[in-house]
């Protein structure tokens, strides 16, 4: 039986805002509304969904980059959570994230070396000869060449960056690294080497991985179980294949429908999906998708579905699929 390595338990994080002039009003903003998922060790998990549904909200949130209003998060068995200053600074060696824009997530001011060093010296972690060789090793590691070390930034191209940007999220032996759109940013030639460098580490170093994306594609490929995310709520979760093969709720089937399939002898009907993502600040009442949904009922416009397991580590929320 699989170990589960984190497990997230109605995680929630509301933002406020000021909308409006010259009488600003203060709206809330509904990122996160109470989403629950485990990881296993050693497992590829996405979370996928359209731009705004709070993926990237939630990788912050398990990693306490962003303060989560209520919930729990759980890694290898301890209250993530309720971790003080010294402790958290411990669990962080353990749980990484690599950015989404290569271009903003490095220091423009700092050579690389120097960045890939920095992390090793807060935790300690070697003396100086130790962490210049740690560094050399870790930029052979992610095909960069030594020399690499004294250069800025500036001096590489996009996806060399997300290679620095992978290489320090490894300084410090992670277990669990988030990568929240690794390879949107990146031509598509670009994109399948990361990819391909980011399941190599897996393989060689035993790494799980949150992977936050909108691209089903990649997603497909590279993850071994997925939750879909909209308007801030989980709802479906499930194996790959059983996803991909019979998704259960109608915005999953959109968006598998809405992924290109790389065979031109494939037909694939578009989904006929009308309207817009409606707003975080006031999502509509009962199932937030039924605005879109083809299939809507009476009962989806009033309440917003329960959550249901319908199978070997299947769930989803819509009255499609109630008692």
């Amino acid at each position: 039986m699989a170990e589960i390595l984190l497990a997230v338990e109605r995680l929630k994080k509301f933002f406020t805002q000021k909308r409006g002039f010259p009488n600003p009003e203060t709206v809330t903003v509904r990122a996160l509304d109470e989403i629950s998922f485990t990881v296993n060790r050693g497992e590829a998990f996405g979370l996928v969904g359209e731009s705004g549904c709070g993926k990237s909200t939630a990788g912050r949130c398990v990693l306490r980059l962003i303060e989560p209003d209520s919930g729990g998060v759980t890694y290898a068995g301890e209250d993530v959570l309720e971790a003080g200053k010294e402790r958290l600074r411990l669990l962080r060696r353990k749980m990484q994230i690599v950015f989404q824009d290569p271009y903003a997530s490095l220091n423009p001011r700092r050579m690389i070396g120097k960045a890939l060093a920095e992390p090793m010296q807060v935790h300690g972690l070697g003396d100086s000869a130790e962490i210049d060789a740690r560094v050399e090793a870790l930029l052979a590691e992610v095909g960069l060449p030594p020399d690499a070390r004294w250069r800025f930034p500036h001096e590489f191209s996009g996806g060399q960056r997300q290679r620095i940007g992978i290489a320090r999220a490894l300084t410090v032996s992670p277990e669990l690294v988030v990568a929240d759109e690794p390879v949107s940013a990146l031509d598509v030639s670009i994109q399948s080497q990361i990819l391909l460098l980011l399941r190599g580490l897996q393989d060689k170093h035993g790494l799980s991985y949150i992977f936050i994306s909108h691209d089903l594609g990649v997603v497909r490929w590279f993850c071994q179980s997925i939750a879909v995310m909209y308007l801030g709520r989980i709802v479906e979760t499930g194996p790959v294949p059983a996803i991909f093969d019979d998704p259960l709720h109608p915005y999953t089937r959109m968006l598998r429908e809405s992924s290109p399939v790389p065979d031109p002898e494939v037909r694939v009907a578009p989904a006929r999906i009308a309207g817009e993502v409606p707003s975080a600040v006031n999502p509509p009442a009962g199932c937030h998708f039924h605005t879109r949904c083809p299939h809507v009922m009476d009962k989806c416009r009033q309440a917003y579905p329960e959550w249901r397991m319908v199978g070997q580590g299947r769930g989803v929320a819509c009255h499609l699929h109630g008692a």
